[in-house]
Parts: C-alpha cells; sequence; structure tokens
C-alpha cells in the first residue's frame, strides 16, 4: 500500500513539474494514465529512467505534455453537495426497527413436517375412452371453479389428481388457456376467473 501511495506521488509531481515547464498549462489537463503508462514502458524496457539532462522532466513529462486532456469547461452551476430533503423522512411501520437493535435471544419454531405426497406417475392415464365428466378437462375445470379467484400451480393440480405427468399438466393448461376455458394469470399460475386485486373501499382505508 505504502509503494503503491509513494508511486503515485512520484508521479502527480512528474506531472506537475511537466505543467510547470510551459507557462499558462493547467496541471488538470494532464493526464495520469499516460504517466502511468509511460512509466511501466520504462519500467519494462528499462531504458531512459534516468534522463540525459538533469533539468529536463524527461520522457514522462514528455510525453504527458503532448497528450493533454482538453480544458475543463467551467461550472455553469453549483454543485449540488447534499439534498435538503432526505429520502428516508418518512417513516414506516412495517414493524422493522428504525435502528440499530441488540440481539439478546432468538426465539425457534419448529414445524412438523406436512403429509407426504405421493410421486406423480411417470405416464399419464388416458381418458379419451371415458365418460365426459371423468376427463381431466372436465374435472380441472370443476376444480378451478370451486375457488374462482385461487391461483393454481400445475404441479399442484397435477398432484391433486395424481393420474397425470407434470409435463402433460402444463401442456392442457397452456392450451385450455389459449382457448379461453381458463385464464393464466402468471408464469405458472392458472384460475379460472381474470383475477385482479380488489382496491380496498374509503371506509377500510380511512
Amino acid at each position: 500500500m505504502w509503494a503503491l501511495l509513494t508511486l503515485y506521488q512520484a508521479l502527480r509531481a512528474v506531472m506537475v513539474e511537466a505543467a510547470e515547464s510551459v507557462p499558462g498549462t493547467d496541471p488538470d489537463r494532464c493526464s495520469f494514465t499516460v504517466a502511468l503508462q509511460t512509466a511501466r514502458d520504462q519500467v519494462v524496457q528499462a531504458a531512459g529512467i534516468i534522463p540525459e539532462d538533469p533539468g529536463s522532466i524527461g520522457l514522462i513529462g514528455r510525453r504527458v505534455l503532448a497528450r493533454l486532456l482538453a480544458p475543463r469547461r467551467h461550472r455553469s452551476s453549483t454543485r449540488k453537495v447534499k439534498s435538503p430533503i432526505s429520502r428516508y423522512s418518512e417513516q414506516r411501520d412495517d414493524g422493522r426497527p428504525d435502528r440499530s437493535r441488540t440481539i439478546t435471544d432468538l426465539a425457534v419454531t419448529v414445524l412438523e413436517p406436512g403429509p407426504e405426497q405421493q410421486p406423480l406417475p411417470t405416464a399419464s392415464r388416458d381418458d379419451r375412452h371415458t365418460a365426459p365428466a371423468q376427463r381431466r378437462r372436465h374435472r380441472v375445470l370443476a376444480l378451478l371453479q370451486d375457488d374462482p379467484t385461487r391461483l393454481w400451480r400445475p404441479a399442484e393440480i397435477a398432484a391433486h389428481f395424481g393420474d397425470i405427468t407434470l409435463h402433460t399438466m402444463y401442456r392442457q393448461l397452456s392450451r385450455w388457456a389459449d382457448s379461453g376455458l381458463i385464464h393464466k394469470l402468471g408464469p405458472g399460475l392458472y384460475a379460472a376467473t381474470a383475477w385482479t386485486s380488489t382496491p380496498l373501499s374509503p371506509a377500510q382505508t380511512g
């Protein structure tokens, strides 16, 4: 770290000397990148490290002067240091602490495992020759109509019936949604109706 700081200060000193060698040159126009790359080339090539004329600005200074940056534009407005209005002035009552607090204890709740679900079959049941009421489309539509606003996932529907693969369930739900029998409300989310959130009335929000 100290070596990098020393190198940085040395390059900055060379840049200032190069700017002072030409009266009227703004030191801000000297490129630090040019100075750094030139110093690196000198170390790699081991040439021109010690200038022949002790009073000259050396190779680094000459390259810096040859590649001066454009003059800095005059500032047309004052620099805004700090916004007078804080973005965090509004305190939200969301249950989270508004400042750092020391944690003294933790509460751990161990939940009982839910019922073990049966694995889905490797092949779907062929219901083309069954009664219409027993076919998969009729049963799925009836399931969705029981709770029209519930968002169902294909895995949940397939696990509910247990006689269809997940791939087939995805494919059939997508086809039924395209035909308008059901509604696709998001990636892998289906419902019987075009469900939308209902805004609260003014009496409920007040």
